[in-house]
């Protein structure tokens, strides 16, 4: 039962992360470092602006889902 719960709160931030439409910094941190070893990897601030800009200027601005 213990280990559910610690399993639970470690995925925690994943779930929250995912549900409100915003990808993992260290997902893609760990993507970079085995899949692309020798590009640089942005800053957090720079990945959370480019994931925004993507989000919600895709489509020249117009979000083409409901929320």
């Amino acid at each position: 039962m213990v280990k559910k719960i610690v399993n639970m709160l470690r995925y925690r931030k994943q779930f929250i992360s995912l549900l409100v439409g915003v990808p993992s910094y260290e997902t893609y941190v760990e993507h970079m470092k085995e899949h692309h070893p020798h590009e640089p990897i942005k800053s957090r601030k720079v990945f959370f602006c480019e994931v925004q800009e993507e989000r919600y200027n895709a489509k020249g601005g117009k979000v083409s889902r409901c929320c």
